[in-house]
């Protein structure tokens, strides 16, 4: 474990007596973001200031609960404690290494002055990078066990920003492409929701949602610039059923200057408890191949018969690829019995077996195979959101891919509501979500879940937890009944949905051409674009999407074997959302960077200063280049290979073709 660098906290107890007007203010350590809390005609408010400028007015603060009083008026403060914090602590995988914990913040008590005189605490922590709220629910009061129907928390935003958006409670849950309009056109959408305007940069979320309800935002009043929490519902319209001394997830607005540097907030991270595991040593960052894209693309099938993925003999042929071309671990999806159930993915149709594989794939077989040749299995668990049934045979899965070294799963959430009534962000689903999590650690497995609960951190405390993909990810550019993503998709998700942590989105297609069977789709990029994603799409677990022999011959393929997943530090070097993005990366386990750069369906050169560089060392760097002519739509696969030395005094024209991109990596001469 890193040694702290420092630890500073102080708890200043302050009796305040209830006026009409109670305000107390805390900013951030570097003073450039300021909150307010107070108490103005018996209700609870903050606001924020962001250089001296207004970026929140007055917002809200408070609860409406089911057959009890609200928790909305008549409120004083009792008394106010000063907090501080200066410590760094260190990711066992991540995109950086170590994390600076820095925070000053206040925790307020708070009373009701008539009724039951309730005691309920909000806490504020600000970050030079953001800021963030909880509340504390009562331990008096007779509110033991409670139903919250209404979270009052207001986002009551000074102007009219721009926004980045995707809805809320639609079927797909999470898998829509980010759409851009002015604050007020919003309705109701997700979370991270992005703003930019008038020198800052925003962004709203959560942090360390457990045992609570998933917070969307709704429009709140007529003005456009007024957000409030809603909360992902039960299907009888409960919010959140909880107990005495609950606190909720932290509610979090993420600051800085622009879009890039919003990119590298750590603020979600270090709102999290520390880890629960104490061991993380068998938790690996890793590159994968898998049968998978070939079923996405029509050439197979998840299903027996002829065109099934998941064979004894194909799995044992994958296995050898990867060996051979030093690609640690293999994806198997489809081996299990259920996949011939006609239309699984619909809820009340699902009839997943976990633990039994279908006679075409001999598990014993494919596992000592995979150990004698040094490639790890990857596991796959599809419930169709079917969550009882799943929860039912979890610890009978994990006890069997115990028994064949399996030591990490991608997960399944198909559905368009969980066990059929349910929301899949729900308090349900998170509740359920978490059983898994935690099973899976007892187990020693890592999971990295598809269709998820949205991510808030939590691989903090549970670093089993590696990735998720919760956006619209590769598949829809091969598979999907829709046309597939737009060219600028990739360059918003770094300032959208990276935001709240590691993404598998599937990157390394070499083969674009797949219409035969798939008339609709393609995939809206060039192959440097689809290798910058490597570094553009952060995941501590990287698939390469592509069939194997699609990357036979192809010299570019040396950059997916060379490229880590595991980096000391990180930097966004440029970034306009929808535009483009350039992120480098240092090597956790040496001394080379790496840098990815996208554009959109614009060709557009950067000028990117190397500054991240090492001064007074010379780099040799390896660069993977759109070839001429390349352009996503008619000539994809254009790809150059050069390299040239540099410095840290470098500035390097990295030129993009439409919906292109460039990779690199810098080796120390």
């Amino acid at each position: 474990m890193p040694a702290v660098l420092a630890m500073l906290a102080t708890l200043l107890l302050v009796a305040v007596p209830a006026r009409a007007a109670d305000w107390q203010s805390v900013s951030s350590p570097d003073g450039r973001l300021q909150i307010q809390f107070g108490i103005e005609e018996g209700r609870a408010w903050y606001r924020a200031a962001f250089k001296g400028r207004p970026i929140l007015d007055k917002s809200l603060l408070g609860f409406r609960f089911k057959e009890q009083a609200p928790l909305l008026d008549g409120l004083a403060i009792d008394k106010v404690a000063r907090i501080s914090a200066d410590s760094e602590w260190q990711q066992p995988w991540g995109e950086v290494r170590l994390v600076h914990d820095r925070y000053r913040g206040l925790r307020a008590e708070l009373r009701e002055t008539g009724g039951a005189q309730r005691h309920f605490a909000i806490e504020f922590r600000v970050y030079d990078d953001g800021f963030g709220f909880r509340y504390e629910l009562p331990r008096d009061g007779g509110m033991d066990r409670f139903v919250i129907m209404d979270e009052a928390t207001e986002f009551a935003f000074a102007q009219n920003y721009r926004a980045w958006w995707i809805p809320a409670y639609r079927d797909n849950y999470s898998e829509y492409e980010y759409a851009r309009s002015a604050l007020s056109a919003l309705s109701v959408v997700q979370t991270p929701l992005t703003l930019e305007g008038d020198g800052v940069a925003m962004a709203v979320h959560e942090a360390a949602l457990v045992d609570y309800a998933s917070m969307n935002l709704r429009t709140a009043k007529d003005n456009g610039k007024t957000l409030k929490a809603d909360l992902s519902p039960w299907s009888n319209g409960d919010r959140v059923r909880g107990r005495a001394g609950l606190k909720t997830p932290w509610r979090v607005v993420m600051v800085a200057d622009d879009a890039a540097r919003l990119a590298e907030s750590t603020i979600i991270l270090n709102l999290n408890e520390p880890s629960r595991i104490a061991d993380t040593r068998w938790i690996r960052p890793e590159k994968y191949i898998g049968i998978f894209w070939a079923m996405h693309i029509g050439r197979l099938s998840w299903n027996s018969g002829p065109e099934l993925g998941a064979t004894t003999e194909r799995t044992k042929s994958y296995i050898d690829w990867a060996a051979a071309n030093g690609i640690p671990a293999v994806l198997v999806e489809g081996w299990n019995v259920g996949w011939d159930v006609p239309e699984w993915w619909k809820n009340g149709r699902s009839r997943f077996r976990q633990a039994e594989a279908n006679p075409d794939f001999d598990m014993p077989a494919i596992a000592a195979y995979a150990k004698a040749k040094g490639v790890s299995l990857i596991g796959h668990h599809e419930t169709g959101g079917q969550v009882r049934d799943y929860l039912g045979q979890m610890e009978q899965a994990f006890d069997y891919y115990d028994r064949h070294g399996v030591r990490a799963i991608k997960l399944g959430y198909v559905g368009t509501r969980l066990d059929e009534t349910e929301w899949p962000d729900g308090q349900y689903a998170v509740e359920s979500f978490q059983k898994v999590v935690e099973a899976a650690a007892r187990h020693r497995i890592a999971i990295f879940p598809h269709e998820p609960v949205k991510d808030t951190g939590l691989r903090r405390t549970w670093p089993n937890l590696m990735s998720r993909e919760g956006a619209r990810g590769q598949e829809y550019n091969g598979g999907s009944p829709d046309t597939g993503n737009s060219p600028d998709h990739t360059s918003i998700l770094p300032f959208t949905r990276l935001l709240s942590g590691p993404l598998d989105y599937t990157p390394g297609v070499f083969a674009f051409d797949y219409r035969a069977r798939r008339p609709i789709n393609r995939v809206p990029s060039t192959l440097a674009h689809q290798l910058a994603l490597y570094l553009i799409l952060y995941s501590p677990v990287q698939m390469a999407v592509d069939l194997p022999e699609n990357y036979e011959g192809k010299p570019a393929f040396q950059f997916i074997r060379d490229v880590p997943t595991d980096w000391e530090t990180s930097r966004v070097i440029a970034g306009a959302i929808g535009d483009y993005v350039a992120i480098a990366r240092r090597d956790r386990h040496g001394p080379d960077w790496y840098l990815g750069a996208i554009t959109n369906g614009e060709a557009r050169t950067l000028r990117l200063p190397l500054a991240f560089l090492d001064r007074g060392r010379r780099y040799r760097a390896e660069i993977y280049a759109d070839g001429p002519g390349a352009d996503w739509r008619s000539n994809p696969e254009a790809v150059v290979i050069r390299a040239q030395e540099v410095t840290a005094e470098t500035v390097l024209d990295v030129a993009l073709a439409p919906g292109g991109g460039q990779a690199i990596r810098f080796r120390p001469l």
